[in-house]
């Protein structure tokens, strides 16, 4: 008899400096969905060497040629790719082409989206056109980094500034920079990590942060949290070390919370987004006194560790992530 249950592969690892903290979001996922539902394997990816955990504790290679692999002699294909490396391939529409080429449905955005967000300078200024605020900020490509105005760049951004990677995450490479001097340490600490480096004005606020999904049915939007550190910024240990707040519901005012979910909500439209994202933003005050939601970064693989953003967030909101990763998957069949 046909098995009746859809084969999930959690697809984790990746061939950034976030490959271990993708393997803890597959290992959460994993935990997460519904083994009534669906076979869940989880696949690990690193460069070309591709292999699936298997429950015995060993390994199989993955055929790159289908997506598949073999377990007791039996070849196996999967249904579905739950994206959730942090980084390259997985954050920058690499893996999504090859998904596409197999006719696989995944759970993230399309290859576009996914190279447009990844690259934060050209997302920056792709929503500055829809009218979302965002930081002002300058490119640096490797090879310009021994020849920047060093003027030109605080006039434009001011000081301080914070300098990071285009497109890594987790806040490796990030420095906040409080003089011309430092500027060039900066770059090239933020270089070790990206060919591609962004300075970007230091915008003084409220950190919060807003995850969101939406199906054929129904849009679901997160209660706001609200990032609060005495580290420099929302670094690498605020992130995973515990040197963080994350309070949610974030301690802001109810209409300031509605209108960065319904900012979120709009911008997962305007980008044509798919399974879940969460967006980073810094709440500023105006001229005029009023409050202004600042973009900062749109991410469309966002860890789903126990302890992370997404899944605490799905807890406030009353919400069981089983029944969340179920919605997402079944969206596309």
């Amino acid at each position: 008899m046909k098995n009746q249950k859809r084969i999930i592969a959690i697809v984790c690892g990746g061939d950034s400096s976030e490959h271990d903290v993708s393997i803890r979001s597959g290992k959460a996922l994993y935990s997460f969905f519904d083994k009534q539902r669906y076979d869940v394997y989880l696949v690990e990816v690193k460069g070309t060497n591709w292999k699936v955990w298997l429950e015995d504790g060993t390994t199989a290679p993955v055929d790159l040629n289908d997506f598949s692999f073999r377990n007791n002699d039996k070849k196996v294909i999967f249904d579905y790719a739950y994206i959730t490396i942090h980084g390259t391939p997985g954050e920058n529409g690499i893996l999504q082409g090859y998904f596409d080429l197999l006719h696989l449905p995944y759970s993230t955005s399309g290859v576009l989206v996914e190279a447009m967000t990844f690259d934060k300078f050209v997302l920056n200024q792709y929503l500055r056109g829809y009218g979302v605020r965002v930081a002002e900020s300058v490119l640096i490509r490797r090879g310009q980094e021994n020849n920047i105005d060093k003027d030109e760049i605080v006039k434009t951004v001011g000081m301080p500034c914070f300098v990071k990677p285009v497109n890594d995450g987790s806040s490796f490479g990030v420095s906040k920079v409080k003089n011309a001097d430092q500027l060039a340490p900066a770059l090239r600490n933020a270089m070790m990590q990206s060919d591609e480096v962004m300075i970007e004005s230091y915008l003084d606020g409220t950190e919060i942060t807003v995850g969101c999904y939406k199906t054929k049915e129904k849009t679901v939007t997160f209660p706001v949290t609200e990032i609060a550190t005495n580290n420099e910024f929302f670094d690498y240990d605020a992130k995973y070390n515990g040197q963080v707040d994350e309070i949610t519901p974030a301690r802001i005012p109810d209409d300031l919370a509605k209108r960065a979910q319904a900012l979120t909500s709009a911008i997962y439209d305007i980008l044509h987004c798919n399974g879940i994202i969460r967006i980073d933003y810094i709440v500023t005050k105006g001229d005029d006194g009023k409050d202004k939601i600042n973009m900062l970064e749109v991410n469309t693989t966002p860890g789903m560790t126990e302890a992370s953003l997404v899944p605490q967030q799905v807890r406030a909101a009353g919400l069981n992530i089983t029944d969340v990763l179920t919605d997402i998957v079944e969206n596309q069949f």
